[in-house]
């Protein structure tokens, strides 16, 4: 059963808010899902985020993906306009959750995008819900508990959301944590850091970690059908580039793009992977 809420469109910082926000409920689970209208002649595009982050965070790229392209986001349990969930969930849940979405939206098939944590979400949806996965992208991810972690002091300061309620910890923390253009242009990605705290909830944030707590894509990486474009930064902290060669390397139907950039390169300079991105969904 669905119970859909319907809510105002959500601007951040007086920037433009593409498509219709809404509230929905599936499986005792309501989240968040705003929907760009596109044409009816391309597959739409699943939107999966980064742990923490709300569907604001994608805006830099909306606005460089083809404007005919139907893009689907949301936001998990307890993370930017999303309730927090009453009990913990796992991966496969969730997947299953977003399948019951597409439903309600009349999909039954879908490009997927994931980064970072969102892209271990869509590597398990691809896999759970493969007759509904057309084409795989996954962005600076890597294979969960059987991976190539970053550095200790990294994966502390992943470990909360402080960076996420605390601007002023953000900036201090943010060239180190992300790499690439943060680091090299700090001033240049303010207006972008500041989307960073819609998101971010303690609860959700908790429950975003625990849903992956030892959850790992190794086994099943293999069965994955789906053509896959895998992008991977050459100065990503949080995910070393190896991840994204070891996932490619799975997947039978992959290629792998090694870009000069850091983790949350995709927002900030869509323009290095958006045209990569749309000739690889725009493929028959």
């Amino acid at each position: 059963m669905f119970r859909v809420e319907t809510s105002e469109p959500i601007a951040v910082d007086g920037d433009l808010n593409d498509g219709l926000s809404h509230l929905v409920t599936v499986r005792d689970r309501t989240l968040r899902v705003s929907v760009r209208p596109g044409s009816s002649k391309r597959t739409p595009l699943l939107l999966i985020n980064g742990i923490g982050a709300s569907l604001e965070t994608f805006g830099p790229l909306m606005r460089h993906l083809d404007p005919d392209l139907e893009v689907i986001r949301f936001d998990p349990p307890g993370v930017g306009g999303s309730p927090a969930a009453s009990r913990p969930y796992r991966f496969h849940t969730l997947a299953t959750v977003l399948g019951r979405v597409l439903d309600h939206l009349g999909h039954e098939r879908v490009d997927v995008l994931g980064i970072s944590w969102g892209g271990a979400l869509a590597q398990q949806f691809a896999f759970s819900q493969r007759s509904r996965t057309r084409r795989l992208v996954l962005v600076a991810t890597g294979t969960g508990a059987l991976m190539v972690p970053g550095s200790p002091t990294v994966l502390a300061r992943l470990a909360t959301p402080r960076r996420y309620r605390d601007p002023d910890y953000l900036l201090s923390i943010a060239p180190e944590l992300y790499g690439g253009s943060i680091r090299d242009n700090l001033d240049e990605m303010l207006p972008l850091l500041r989307t960073f705290r819609h998101g971010g909830q303690p609860g959700g944030y908790a429950l975003q970690v625990l849903a992956g707590a030892g959850w790992t894509s190794v086994p099943f990486l293999p069965l994955i059908s789906a053509p896959t474009l895998v992008l991977a930064g050459d100065d990503d902290p949080i995910i070393p580039t190896i991840n994204g060669r070891l996932i490619a390397k799975l997947i039978r139907h992959s290629e792998l793009v090694i870009y000069r950039g850091g983790h949350v390169e995709l927002v900030a300079q869509p323009t290095l992977l958006s045209g990569g991105i749309e000739e690889f969904l725009s493929r028959a």
